[in-house]
């Protein structure tokens, strides 16, 4: 009889337990509603990056060309570029850094400029800490590019939204700055 009454129990206590792992997950698969007209977060910065030209601004340099180009077309196809670069709140290099971009970009366009990019702005400030990572084609002779943010950590985590980019200005191949408005609508 008392086999009988524990049998019984554990099922209901199974029974139970199954009950509330099924709502658990059923309660986490709802999508979290997301207003894309208006970012849950807005930030604004200036990305700098010179490139390393292989004469006397290696002490200034955040990037560089790690593959060159194999001659297909006049428009660097198939170069890699590693980079470091600062992120300031104005345009001014020399101004305080509240970011590092770190990532690569490549030339993926044989008859034209366009590169894919993928970076990490890394914070460590008094105002942000953590990391947001952003990934996609940057069609360099668009006036503004829309790449999306995947992720990030920290102030940032889970983080998803747009990064709008403009070239913001430019020294031939040597040096540009982008502005970037990042937007991020899931925010936690």
């Amino acid at each position: 009889m008392t086999s009988l009454v524990e049998n019984q129990n554990f099922r209901v206590l199974f029974s139970f337990f199954l009950l509330v792992l099924f709502f658990s997950h059923t309660v986490s698969v709802f999508p979290k509603h997301i207003d894309q007209k208006k970012p849950c977060k807005q930030l604004s910065f200036y990305y700098h990056d010179i490139i390393y030209d292989g004469g006397d601004n290696v002490a200034n340099a955040t990037s560089a060309a790690i593959v060159n180009p194999p001659g297909l077309g006049n428009f660097d196809f198939g170069k890699l570029v590693i980079f470091d670069d600062p992120i300031t709140k104005d345009k001014n290099y020399l101004s305080e850094y509240v970011a590092r971009a770190q990532g690569f970009y490549f030339f993926d366009k044989k008859l034209g400029f366009n590169a894919w990019i993928c970076l990490t702005l890394v914070f460590n400030s008094t105002e942000h800490k953590g990391t947001l990572s952003i990934m996609g084609a940057d069609l360099m002779r668009e006036p503004t590019r829309d790449l999306p943010v995947v992720g990030g950590t920290g102030d940032f985590l889970m983080a998803r939204g747009i990064a709008t980019i403009a070239t913001d200005a430019s020294e031939g191949k040597r040096y540009f700055r982008l502005k970037m408005d990042i937007k991020l609508y899931e925010c936690y």
